[in-house]
Order: C-alpha cells, then structure tokens, then sequence
C-alpha cells in the first residue's frame, strides 16, 4: 500500500491537472468569442432579436388592464 504521502501527492498532481486543463479550454473558447468582428456580433445580436421579437409577436394579448376603483 503506498504512502500516505504519495496519495497527497498524485491528488495534488491530479489536482494542479485539472485547473491547467480548465484554464486551456477557457482560453480556447475566449479566442473564438474574439475571433468575431464587431460588424458580425451586431449582426448576430440583431438576428437574436428579431427571432425573439417574432416569438413574442405571434402570442396572446398583454396581460389585461385592471381596472381601479
């Protein structure tokens, strides 16, 4: 059976692993968010809102007034 020791040392080394292999996919995905060109984010912004706008359009009314007394 191994150490005591040794079993702190490979969590740590396993540890240490897995936040370089976290902090890579978090630097791979900041490139491609950046990899867009502003004319493009405006683009895909106003392509977002229009779909959204379009699900809201075809619904029910508003809720309805409440009249006061």
């Amino acid at each position: 059976m191994p150490s005591a020791n040794r079993v702190w040392k490979l969590i740590g080394l396993a540890g240490a692993v897995g936040v370089v292999a976290t902090g890579a996919l978090v630097a791979r995905n900041e490139r491609e968010r950046r990899a867009y060109t502003p004319d493009e984010v405006r683009d895909r912004l106003r392509a977002r809102l229009d779909e959204v706008e379009g699900t809201t359009s075809g619904s029910a009314d508003p809720a309805p007034s409440v009249p006061r007394d």
